[in-house]
């Protein structure tokens, strides 16, 4: 039985489609790469918060061997609520990322439950005490782990998708001359207004629930986070993905909005934390690359200062980062390429949320890689 699982973890919706094409079409295909998991820990972790962690911890994957020059790793880091795998739409045959010549680190990012969050730490940073965690935070703790842990000082080419995006922007500020390119999916160099609204509207809706208490709750605020969930859902896809509604693509019979939006409800991040949640969802909305050392603010300057070949690929119909946001960042940058993914699947075209996204994707991505040559 064929299942059309969105390729995010914030999209937890899963339809069977049991045709005889389907299955012949399972069967016949390549079977995914699934990585090796690993942790790092980092002792007295100083956050720009100005708190600092006894024990700071990173979880994250690897996929393909480092070679002995330990110049063919890329870095894939996770977006929100993410683990190590969610970048498997871009690796393995047929794929952008060939794991028999690459060297791929999928990191995850604080907050998403392996790496240090609320619900894994011990006082007195448990739960609601948990240090505040910006987007700089977690590309400081990679590239530690890149160079005291595996050793490597410079990157074939950076690869992040939402809060990924986020931090391949950071990383091109922060350490411009890391990685030989950098691509940035469905993501931008800050959270604007209209996002930071966005996400303060779903912390509302979570931390409503009475059980919740101020996040020392002793079981999850259930109906904050099925309120939570709603919200989100409302945002994820276009208006004209629900109008069209794409949603039964790949969705077994009988199917209905109703029992769509049931799924989305109850059952949107499985096993999340309400803490983990609206840790990651203050992370996103505090990002600006301009708040690096250096650039007192200035978004616009720190966008000039990117170095390298940048491939930005907003998705055209994203509500969370719109297409315009983009398209005014880009102006700002000196070698970018702004390539639109043509897509009704929302803020998911973005990490191949369609097959055809995820052609689109790979193509893309692998031409500005220089794959074949």
């Amino acid at each position: 039985m064929k299942k059309l699982v969105f390729l995010l973890v914030i999209c937890q919706g899963i339809w069977a489609q049991d045709s005889s094409t389907a299955k012949a079409a399972k069967k016949d295909a390549p079977k995914p790469e699934t990585g090796e998991h690993h942790e790092f820990v980092i002792s007295n972790f100083h956050t720009e918060s100005g708190v600092t962690l006894p024990v700071a911890r990173i979880s994250y994957g690897t996929y393909g061997h480092l070679n002995a020059a330990k110049d063919n790793a890329i870095l894939l880091p996770s977006h929100y609520m993410a683990d190590y795998h969610g970048y498997e739409w871009l690796i393995g045959p047929g794929h952008a990322l060939d794991t028999s010549q690459l060297f791929l680190i999928t990191t995850e990012l604080f907050g998403n439950g392996h790496s240090s969050s609320p619900s894994n730490t011990p006082e007195p940073f448990h739960g609601p005490r948990f240090p505040q965690m910006m987007i700089r935070d977690n590309v400081e703790a990679v590239h530690r782990l890149l160079t005291e842990e595996l050793k490597i000082t410079h990157l074939r080419a950076i690869i992040g998708f939402s809060m990924g995006a986020q931090q391949a922007f950071q990383w091109a500020v922060s350490y411009p001359a890391f990685a030989d390119r950098i691509v940035a999916t469905a993501g931008t160099a800050k959270t604007y207004g209209h996002g930071v609204v966005r996400l303060e509207g779903q912390i509302a809706a979570l931390t409503a629930d009475a059980a919740f208490k101020d996040g020392d709750y002793t079981s999850q605020p259930t109906k904050g986070m099925e309120a939570f969930g709603v919200v989100w859902t409302a945002w994820l896809f276009s208006q004209e993905w629900w109008r069209k509604e794409l949603w039964r693509e790949g969705a077994k019979p009988g199917t209905t909005f109703e029992s769509v939006l049931h799924e989305f409800r109850t059952n949107f991040i499985p096993g999340a934390d309400a803490n983990d949640l609206i840790l990651q969802c203050r992370t996103w909305e505090h990002h600006d690359v301009g708040g690096t050392p250096g650039f007192n603010g200035d978004t616009e300057r720190a966008l000039r200062s990117i170095k390298v070949p940048f491939l930005y690929m907003p998705s055209e119909t994203d509500l969370y980062f719109p297409v315009g946001d983009a398209r005014y960042e880009a102006a700002f940058m000196p070698k970018v390429s702004l390539v639109p993914i043509p897509s009704l699947w929302g803020h998911t075209a973005g990490a191949g949320g369609s097959p055809a996204d995820e052609k689109f994707l790979n193509e893309q991505i692998g031409k500005f890689l220089g794959v074949g040559k």
